[in-house]
Order: structure tokens, then C-alpha cells, then sequence
């Protein structure tokens, strides 16, 4: 299917256009009828004679529901530009000018409606000044068509058009996430409620699970029935109007303007980084807007960063991504002001003095079309999906580009990358010279001092430090054999136990050495010293050497015909015994018996 919008002055006779191609009454209201006078949305389809299914939404031309055309035209990729050829360009003509170069929609079919109540030379003049009017737009090359629903003039012709234009409209993706704005919703008996929207892209199902993001807040609502011109489908693929059969959400609680998204796939946000593309400069518009995105009308708050660009302060968090359109309106009148479109749909906070400079000075170099490496570099370190939320990266498989180190999920750019290595490498290694018997800089305290903002990254922070990690410290690598100014008594210790393995020294002894509980920790984790329970300190070796004594013993063995192998004393023997036990080489059997484990 193919989705068509309406355009035009009020009384240009867009619903009898609508009327006269589909064979359906788009005015929904009785009040539209009596007075014959769009009010709000309408919807109507027909088949062209291509085949080509095509549902149009008729749009109100009256200035006074300028708020009802936006929301008709917003999602619509093609518009029916319609100009009454009796009576000529209206002021109302220029403001949906406006909002479909607002848009930037490109694809549509001018219409002088009317032509039988106008001369021949009274149509050459009106579309003279209608291609005049929208040669700044996308509709500059559009075919025009002269027409009267009355008589039947010009219908096959505006068919025709209609077919070759659709034909050029870009195939719209039917995969990736969904994001359908709300136009209606409104309860059937038996049924429940029901919203209606175009779906632009994405693919929608029965069943399907979707997260509403709406003027209360977001809930998650389930897909109950799926219909598209009053008939039910499993599923319907873009470009469609679909009306949505929803389980678990009140018909008060959805309403225009309210957006339907895939879940965990769209980013919300309050504040947007735009770039003028049409209408007046921003230093001389109003700071106080409304803002016009899909069928939403959000009032905003403007701050300029010059003629082009700006920061827009929402009401009500929108799910928007980078290129996304919006028509700004002054709330004052009832004329567009222009439109923008988005660049920066996750702008930084502006906390300190010289952040709107800076924020602004990046604003205006940003690429319309994304800028991955400006937006991971100006956040340090950036999460994969959060970048494709933005609508940065629209595949799902992507490389990392120049200037920008992947790991796992995460993207880092180079130069914080590189500070975060430096500053980590320079905190161990000033900390191992303040105290060379230090395990390391602790992993919490390596957390504290960089505050990345993902721990998966700090083991590549580590590794790109050239440094090693080991039992929940960081060190530099050499440096665990290194003790400093202890270095000499650890070796005399060393000395003595080398001459007898199991004559462990007393504490005294230790003192005198100058060995007290944290250098005698520190030697073991440089694996120089095995400490036991009750102070006994030995060589790594010893329990290998008792383990080639004790296997001579008869078996079973008591602790004191173990004690008079080993040559030493019950202080040293008892947690020697105990510590050949916890590592599975001897077997106690009871109080008294042991027995090496062959």
C-alpha cells in the first residue's frame, strides 16, 4: 500500500477530490458534513489502475486546524497539492507550502481542482503561480493535473500521475524497529481499543508486543487484531494505514500525538539539537513554540545558537533520532515558522561555564546525515545500541570507524581512550613508589579514579595500560618480585630456611630482622614466603620437601613421628600437617593418624 496525504487552502475541495477517486466519504464528522468543512483527519483507499492500493488522508485546510493538517501530513511520505483553479493561491496555500517543505516531502501531484468552473487560460495562470510558489519545496518538478470531481475532467490523468509518482517513491524498510504515531483511538464494542496511524517502515504483527510512549507516561501494550482498509491481517508491512486493535491500555490513555515503538529500540528524549531548513532565523523567532513531529504537537522551549541552529527544550519526552523533520510553530499565530530537522537527538547538559560554546561550535559542524565519530568522541565511550537507537547506525552489523577502539558493545574514542590508560598507568605506578609492598592499586580504586562508564571496559583500560591485573590488584608488570628496602632481610630470611627448611623462625627473630606482618605479606604474594597459621613462616618449597620425607614414614603416622622426621618442632609440624591436608596430600584419619595420599 501506498499512503497519500491531502494538501491545500480551505474549500479547495480536497474531500471531493478524495470522494471522486476512492468512492468513500472521508469526512468522518457530521458537522463536516452539514457544513461542508474538514474539521479533523479523514481516511479513504482505492486501488489505481496499476494495481497499486493507495489510502489517502484528507487533511482540514482551515487555518484554524492548521494543529489537525500537521498531524494528517507528518508521517505521509506523498502529498495531493491541491489549488482551487477557479479561485487561485490562498493564504492557507502558503502555510501547507510551508509545512510540506517543513517536512521535507519530495514526492506528490500538484492538483488545480475545480477546472470546470475556470477558463482554460484561468488554469494556465493559477499553476504559473502555484509552480512559482513551490519552487523552494520538493514539489518544484511535481506533475501537475487540472481536474473537476464533478464532471469527471482530469480523473484518469491524476490516476496516472498518481501511479507514476508512487512508482518513484523510495521502498520503505520492512524489517527494524517500528514507530507508529497515534491519529485516533477510539473504542469498538466487543473489541476494546483501537488507534489508527501510517505505518512508515517496520513490519507490524498480531500478537506483537509494543511500548506506548504517550502524554501519561510508557506502558507496554500487546497487538490484539491488526486491520488496514476494514480488513484483518497477521501482518502488514509499510507504507500502510493500520488501525491497531490494543490489549492492556484504556482508550483514555492513548490518544494523537502518542507514539507506538518497538520496545528497548527508540530513544526518548526532552532535548534536541536542530538545524534550520526552512523558514526564519532563529535569533528572531519567539522562545516559546509548539513543535509539530509525526501526529505530536509538543509546546517547547527555543534557545539559538545563531541563525541555523538551536536547542529545543520539549514538554513531554518524543521518541526522535538524528534526521527526523518538525514543523515549529509560533502558538501565537496560526502560521508555520519553518521547519527543522534533528542532529543531535542526545545533546549533553550544560552545566558549566564555556558548555554552550562548546556544544554549539560541534552543533554546527555536525553532518546532517550522522556523525558516529563526533558523538562518540564528544561522550568519551558509547554503547553500540544506543548509538543505532539514535538512528547512527542503521544496520545492525557495523564497523568501528577510524579514531574509535570496539570493545564488545562498547565504542571508545582513541584519545580517551588513551588519558584513561595514562592516568590509571600513572596512579600504579606512583603508588608502587610511594609504597613498593603495596599488593597494587585496588580494582575499586581504579574505578573511583576513572569513572568509566561501563566495568566491562576497565580490563581493556588495563590491558592497554600495559599492565597486570592479579587477584583484585593492578601492578605494573615486573614489579611483583620488587621489595624495596626490605628486600635484603627477606633474603637472609631465605638464607636461613634454605639451610633448614622447617626450623621456622620466631617472632623475635622476625623483628629483629625487620620483618613484621605486612612485609611478610608482601613476600608472599611475590610467592618468596609461605606463611601458616600461628605465624609459622617457611619457603614455598617446604611442603614438598615434608611430603618426600612423610612418604618413607610407616603408614599411618602420628603427628610426633612426623615432628621427629621433619626434624622440628610441634609449633611448626601441627599447621605444616594441617596445610598438607587442605591441599589433598595427607589424609587425617583421626585424632592422632595420618596417612600420606598416594
Amino acid at each position: 500500500m501506498h499512503v497519500v496525504a491531502t494538501s491545500g487552502h480551505v474549500d479547495s475541495g480536497k474531500s471531493t477530490l478524495v470522494r471522486a477517486l476512492t468512492g468513500m466519504e472521508p469526512d468522518r464528522w457530521e458537522e463536516e458534513r452539514r457544513r461542508g468543512l474538514t474539521i479533523d483527519l479523514g481516511y479513504a483507499w482505492t486501488t489505481l489502475p496499476s494495481g497499486k492500493d493507495v489510502a489517502f488522508v484528507d487533511v482540514p485546510g482551515h487555518e484554524r486546524f492548521l494543529g489537525n493538517m500537521l498531524a494528517g501530513i507528518g508521517p505521509a511520505p506523498v502529498v495531493c497539492f491541491v489549488v482551487a483553479a477557479d479561485e487561485g493561491w490562498q493564504a492557507q496555500s502558503s502555510d501547507h507550502r510551508d509545512a510540506v517543505a517543513a517536512l521535507g516531502i519530495e514526492h506528490g501531484v500538484v492538483v488545480l481542482s475545480r477546472a470546470d468552473r475556470a477558463s482554460r487560460q484561468r488554469v494556465a495562470d493559477v499553476l504559473a503561480r502555484t509552480r512559482s510558489e513551490l519552487a523552494g519545496t520538493g514539489l518544484k518538478d511535481a506533475p501537475a493535473v487540472a481536474v473537476s470531481a464533478i464532471d469527471g475532467t482530469g480523473l484518469v490523468d491524476l490516476r496516472t500521475a498518481l501511479d507514476d509518482v508512487l512508482s518513484q517513491v523510495p521502498a520503505p524498510a520492512t524489517t527494524g524497529r517500528v514507530r507508529l504515531w497515534v491519529d485516533r483511538s477510539f473504542t469498538i464494542t466487543g473489541s476494546g481499543t483501537v488507534v489508527t496511524g501510517t505505518l512508515a517502515a517496520g513490519t507490524l504483527a498480531q500478537g506483537d508486543r509494543l511500548e506506548l510512549l504517550g502524554h501519561a507516561g510508557s506502558r507496554t501494550v500487546t497487538v490484539r487484531g491488526l486491520q488496514s482498509r476494514d480488513t484483518s491481517y497477521a501482518s502488514v508491512e509499510p507504507v500502510s494505514r493500520v488501525a491497531l486493535n490494543l490489549r492492556d491500555v484504556a482508550p483514555t490513555d492513548i490518544r494523537r500525538g502518542d507514539a507506538l515503538v518497538t520496545p528497548d529500540a527508540w530513544p526518548t528524549t526532552g532535548v534536541v539539537g536542530i538545524q534550520r531548513t526552512t523558514g526564519v532565523a532563529y535569533t528572531e523567532v519567539p522562545e516559546q513554540l509548539v513543535v509539530h513531529v509525526g501526529t505530536a504537537s509538543v509546546p517547547a522551549r527555543l534557545r539559538p545558537f545563531g541563525t541555523d541552529h538551536a536547542r529545543l527544550v520539549l514538554d513531554r519526552p518524543l521518541p526522535l533520532v538524528l534526521g527526523d523533520r518538525m514543523v515549529l510553530r509560533d502558538p501565537g499565530s496560526r502560521s508555520v515558522l519553518g521547519g527543522a530537522r534533528v542532529v543531535d537527538a542526545d545533546p549533553p547538559a550544560l552545566e558549566r561555564r564555556g558548555d554552550g560554546a562548546r556544544w554549539a561550535e560541534r552543533l554546527a559542524g555536525m553532518d546532517p546525515a550522522g556523525d558516529v565519530l563526533g558523538e562518540v568522541a564528544a561522550r568519551g565511550a558509547v554503547q553500540v545500541q544506543h548509538l543505532r537507537r539514535l538512528g547512527l547506525l542503521p544496520g545492525q552489523d557495523a564497523d568501528a570507524p577510524s579514531g574509535i577502539r570496539a570493545f564488545g558493545d562498547w565504542w571508545v574514542h582513541v584519545p580517551v581512550l588513551e588519558a584513561w590508560q595514562d592516568r590509571l598507568r600513572n596512579a600504579v605506578q606512583a603508588l608502587q613508589e610511594r609504597d613498593p609492598l603495596a599488593p597494587g592499586l585496588s580494582m575499586g580504586a581504579a574505578r573511583d579514579l576513572l569513572r568509566l562508564p561501563g566495568e566491562r571496559l576497565l580490563p581493556h583500560v588495563i590491558r592497554g595500560a600495559a599492565l597486570e591485573q592479579d587477584s583484585g590488584h593492578i601492578r605494573l608488570p615486573g614489579s611483583q618480585g620488587n621489595l624495596g628496602p626490605v628486600e635484603p632481610a627477606i633474603a637472609e630470611l631465605e638464607r636461613r630456611l634454605g639451610a633448614d627448611a622447617f626450623h621456622a623462625p620466631e617472632a623475635d627473630e622476625l623483628a629483629a630482622l625487620g620483618l613484621g606482618a605486612r612485609e611478610i605479606a608482601a613476600a608472599e604474594r611475590t610467592g618468596r614466603l609461605l606463611r601458616l597459621r600461628d605465624g609459622v613462616v617457611l619457603l614455598p618449597t617446604a611442603p614438598a620437601l615434608a611430603m618426600r620425607t612423610l612418604a618413607r614414614l610407616d603408614q599411618p603416622f602420628t603427628t610426633s613421628e612426623a615432628r621427629q622426621a621433619l626434624g622440628t618442632t610441634r609449633r611448626i609440624a601441627v599447621p605444616l600437617l594441617e596445610h598438607l591436608d587442605s591441599r589433598g596430600w595427607t589424609q587425617r584419619l583421626d585424632a592422632g593418624h595420618r596417612t600420606v595420599v598416594r
